[in-house]
């Protein structure tokens, strides 16, 4: 099953549906539990617990309240904490009464030679920013690339979304961020922000698909090997599917190079392209069946097109020419340009169709900029249009007219280059012709790029070149994983 990611609202829920165990604090114990365990494990990466210093952080109500009953169980194993109470009056006070009875100080500032500080100002109810009490305390943290303590945030990073993931100003980073049962939206949508994310089962159970606003989930790397097509013994290069590419031109052939030649790497298909670089992509990938207009390109499965094939009238005339058909199609690029002026041309399209803006491309087709809600913006535009949205980012979001949301976190930029995008449609274009519906391709088409670019990049700058490159060494580790 997909990883799901909850909003605030459906936490709360499933908190609620617990019953006695939240009424008891059963479930605040077992998560104080998993905080101390989580900071033990970050100090024994450095030489044990006993005799290193904790830095506390403390808001008001079950947030501060899991953060102090962890300091308490930490103080128990030797570990010396120190807590800033940022509001003493409403400090949790069983947890208060906890972490001093287990030998916690609490202290007006934190020492300056901590190794782990806790972040407990506020949860999943916070919104906008630090404080400016608690911004002064972060503020005054050496941060850890320069030797100062390791932040460990109790559910989210205090001044970050927990429903949008927006990181307002200023906001806690974290090096670690611990959750409980399973993660919510931020941890997704916010994912640098909130570094490595530990889940902690505290015996809830997620609530069914219910409420207003998107479902958002991430396909696992077993569930993109197994979506991803591959030849069975009967297959041939015609029932594994054949895209169609309509990208570049003769006078710019890097798109068309690129997207075709991603098609070829993704599956073992046929890839055919349309355009006046035929040439050119020939010349690079010589299994590629080459010609000049739609006519007189043979049957596809689904076509890929705009990367580099320009927004003039005869531009237009392809487009639409693709769009009329009753084939997946996946519009990008220029074609999205194109497409925001003629917006009739895809609007209610009922064969599959894909679009793949970045977010100067999405304001045009919205009318509007993306704004703070990505997730939100992606699902409405995908509903408004009946169309799937592929929303580019660190962490791509592939919407569809249900209100299901697949992201994925890139966990780098390194596929921030030009040319990526082209490589990208390519391979999702590949994807809709072997059969994939446009959400899980969309969704697999972006982890296989986003490994692709970590691949190729090693921790150095890389070109769409390198990443083309990169693609099948992607797609064999994930589905080698598979065999495992």
């Amino acid at each position: 099953m997909p990883i799901r990611y909850l909003t605030a609202d459906a936490v709360r829920e499933a908190e609620h549906a617990a019953g006695d165990l939240l009424a008891n604090g059963t479930l605040m114990r077992r998560a104080s539990a998993g905080v101390a365990d989580v900071v033990a494990g970050e100090l024994n990466r450095t030489g044990g617990c006993y005799g290193r210093r904790v830095g506390i952080v403390v808001g008001a109500g079950d947030n501060g309240g899991d953060a102090l009953f962890a300091g308490a169980r930490l103080a128990r194993r030797g570990v010396a904490c120190s807590a800033v109470l940022l509001a003493p009056d409403k400090a949790h006070p069983a947890g208060l009464h906890a972490f001093r009875r287990s030998g916690g100080r609490v202290v007006d500032l934190l020492p300056g030679d901590l190794d782990v500080v806790i972040d407990g100002v506020v949860g999943i109810g916070g919104r906008g920013p630090l404080r400016p009490a608690a911004a002064a305390v972060f503020a005054a943290l050496t941060p850890p690339a320069d030797g100062g303590p390791r932040i460990v945030a109790v559910d989210l990073p205090s001044g970050v979304d927990a429903d949008t993931g927006l990181v307002n100003d200023p906001a806690v980073r974290a090096s670690v961020t611990v959750t409980f049962g399973m993660p919510r939206h931020v941890h997704l949508l916010a994912a640098p922000q909130c570094g490595r994310v530990e889940v902690v089962d505290i015996g809830i159970d997620a609530p069914d698909k219910s409420g207003t606003g998107p479902w958002l989930a991430e396909l696992t790397d077993g569930e993109v090997a197994e979506l991803w097509p591959v030849p069975g013994p009967e297959d041939d290069k015609y029932t594994q599917g054949v895209v169609g590419i309509v990208a570049g031109s003769s006078r710019y052939p890097g798109a068309a190079i690129l997207a075709s030649g991603a098609a070829v790497t993704a599956t073992s298909g046929m890839t055919r392209y349309v355009g006046t670089a035929a040439d050119e992509v020939v010349t690079h990938f010589p299994e590629v069946v080459a010609a000049r207009t739609i006519a007189d390109a043979g049957r596809v499965q689904a076509w890929a097109v705009g990367p580099g094939m320009g927004t003039d009238d005869a531009a237009l005339s392809v487009l639409a020419e693709v769009l009329a058909t009753d084939l997946p199609v996946l519009v990008d690029a220029d074609g999205l340009t194109l497409l925001a002026a003629h917006p009739d041309l895809a609007i209610g399209r009922t064969a599959p169709t894909l679009l793949t803006p970045h977010a100067g491309e999405f304001a045009r087709l919205a009318g509007r900029e993306v704004g703070p809600d990505r997730l939100g913006a992606a699902a409405e535009l995908a509903r408004r249009w009946q169309v799937t949205v592929l929303l580019k980012g660190r962490v791509t979001l592939v919407a569809d007219p249900s209100g299901e949301v697949l992201g994925n976190d890139a966990a780098a930029s390194w596929a921030a280059t030009a040319g990526a995008g082209d490589v990208l449609s390519g391979i999702a274009g590949a994807l809709l012709a072997g059969g994939l519906d446009p959400r899980p391709a969309g969704a697999a088409a972006a982890r296989v790029h986003a490994r692709a670019a970590q691949l190729a990049a090693r921790g150095a700058p890389i070109g769409a070149s390198n990443l083309l490159a990169a693609v099948r060494p992607a797609i064999r580790a994930l589905l080698e994983s598979r065999t495992l």
